[in-house]
């Protein structure tokens, strides 16, 4: 079996491919027995995705409608401020929670890059020097330095085992996360450990 990948044409190509599918399984298994299946992270999430939508129904045009033809009227004004201080409620407590949900991930995110570092350097000794994979076409200069780093020869269209294995990494993990539903919450999108200031206090 292996003189018969080391004949074949795309080789290197599958190795890094099939490791990097295999380091992401193992990146979420890790991610689930020490994140995803506390009652924590349950909690959190669950907490992140009831807020969003309420902030979301709260915001809609037809709730805004209503809200503006209730306050033209004098006796139903304060309804008006009502509801803008309800929604600044909502989300001071989904960014709460977003941030209580970044925190809870330090643990796990820390041990998946002690992970990732090892397989690196493990690819890297594997593979230092060669070319990987062959590009459609010849990169801009910035790609060029990153897909063609280490690599010796002067082909641009030669592609190094770090681009490809950062390549598939970001993708593969990605949709793997989209899959298994451990996905980030929609209403976590944008927030987390240094939200962006609030316009409206300025």
């Amino acid at each position: 079996m292996a003189s018969f990948l080391s004949s074949f044409k795309y080789a290197d190509s599958l190795v890094v491919v099939g490791i990097s599918i295999g380091t992401a399984f193992l990146c979420e298994g890790i991610s689930w027995i020490l994140i995803y299946r506390t009652n924590t992270y349950k909690s959190l999430r669950s907490s992140i995705d009831k807020a969003s939508k309420k902030l979301e129904s709260m915001k809609s045009p037809a709730s805004t409608a209503s809200a503006d033809g209730a306050s033209a009227i004098p006796s139903t004004g304060r309804r008006s401020s009502s509801r803008v201080k309800k929604m600044d409620r909502v989300e001071s407590s989904l960014k709460e929670s977003t941030r209580d949900l970044s925190l809870s991930k330090f643990k796990s995110g820390f041990v998946v890059a002690v992970v990732l570092f090892v397989i690196f350097g493990l690819l890297n000794s594997m593979f230092e020097g060669r070319a990987v994979a062959k590009l459609p076409f010849s990169p801009v200069s910035f790609v060029l330095k990153m897909s063609h780093r280490g690599i010796r020869g002067d082909d641009p269209t030669d592609c190094s085992m770090a681009f490809l294995y950062f390549l598939c990494s970001i993708s593969i993990r990605t949709n793997l996360q989209k899959f298994l539903g451990f996905a980030p919450p929609r209403g976590a999108a944008g927030a987390g450990l240094f939200p962006m200031p609030d316009t409206k206090t300025s």
